[in-house]
């Protein structure tokens, strides 16, 4: 507690050099956390409870063995995060907003205390979300928001396992679990892609690796086939966000660009939809691809997947040894922001020539 109030004299401090639409963003985060940090009781706590609810034990005795696979086949730190069990009713923790110029995929950042500049916005409170998304859409930028199931303080405090999260079953929260303890092992302030792109391979070998060993042959394929979903996904908005970006580098009229941006979306809506063609009905990711589809939310998918080909282009590098990928990571880290991307992107470039 006395850490959460140190955090926010700190934001207190900073925003009174912001000016007071930063104290009121610093005051709800602290605030929020606050509220979440409450909510946490401790698992083996709730495990031992003879009234407790007996569904949301068996949960929660799968999350500590989550939990332990974590630090003990994947290498990711052990300490007191995802030890304990925070209801907090509703379904997402935080609303991130993200937002873009009209004719650019360049994101619009905010800078913070302790993580530096990131490309979203968080609120715990939805209205508050919109009403930002609102004033940046009146200035001219495309806008989306995005619910969140988990965040991640990097270690500062011990981050609790959420009802939101939980609720989508055993492999989210694995998938979950790994993301977010990914961002305590390694994290470069400054750069979203990177970290967010870093943490998504570790979360996809981590869940590969859980899988192999707990999951049932059926669950396996289940989770291969929405595997093969998600890439071919990724792959696709990858390529349309080099479109986009040729065509806003153009440079051209702007009633023709704008109109060329229209068609583009257009014909990326239809391209997924030859795509989801074979996918035997499934439409998980129709609500993407709806008509709200804009620059933001191509941002907000970049910053999760651009750069994960590339990752695991290194993990298979160090023939998917863990501890030596950290180790590549850490040296990518330690470079420069231009420099770490350049390199990536070689590699990226290096695995769309091999396939």
């Amino acid at each position: 507690m006395l850490k959460i109030w140190h955090l926010l004299l700190l934001c207190v401090a900073a925003a009174l050099c912001g000016g007071c639409s930063e104290l009121g963003y610093y005051t709800q985060a602290v605030a929020g956390h606050l509220e979440v940090m409450r909510a946490a009781r401790p698992i083996d706590e709730l495990l031992r409870d003879p009234g407790g609810d007996a569904r949301l034990k068996a949960r929660l005795a799968e999350v500590q063995a989550i939990r332990q696979f974590a630090s003990r086949e994947l290498g990711l730190p052990d300490n007191d995060s995802y030890r304990a069990y925070a209801d907090i009713g509703r379904p997402y923790v935080v609303w991130n907003v993200f937002a873009a110029p009209p004719l650019s995929l360049q994101p619009r950042s905010w800078c913070l205390l302790v993580v530096g500049c990131v490309n979203y916005r968080g609120y715990y409170a939805r209205l508050d979300a919109q009403r930002l998304a609102a004033e940046l859409s009146a200035s001219g930028y495309d806008t989306y928001i995005g619910g969140v199931p988990a965040y991640s303080t990097l270690g500062h405090f011990s981050d609790p396992v959420l009802n939101t999260f939980l609720r989508l079953g055993d492999a989210e929260v694995a998938r979950t679990v790994f993301h977010e303890l990914a961002h305590q092992l390694i994290f470069v302030p400054d750069d979203s892609m990177f970290n967010e792109s870093f943490a998504t391979a570790v979360e996809n070998e981590g869940l590969r690796r859980w899988l192999a060993a707990h999951a049932t042959p059926a669950q396996r394929n289940a989770y291969e086939l929405q595997r093969q979903r998600k890439t071919a996904v990724a792959a696709l908005l990858r390529q349309y966000r080099e479109q986009f970006n040729a065509l806003y580098a153009a440079n051209g009229p702007l009633l023709q660009q704008r109109q060329a941006k229209a068609a583009l979306y257009d014909t990326l809506r239809h391209d997924y939809a030859g795509l989801k063609a074979g996918w035997d009905g499934y439409a998980g990711y129709d609500g993407f691809f709806a008509d709200d589809l804009n620059n933001a939310k191509l941002v907000s998918v970049a910053l999760y997947s651009e750069l994960v080909p590339a990752f695991e282009a290194l993990l298979a590098e160090e023939h998917y040894a863990l501890p030596r990928f950290y180790q590549r990571v850490a040296a990518l880290a330690a470079l420069g922001k231009e420099a770490r991307h350049n390199l990536l992107r070689q590699r990226l470039a290096a695995t769309k020539r091999r396939q």
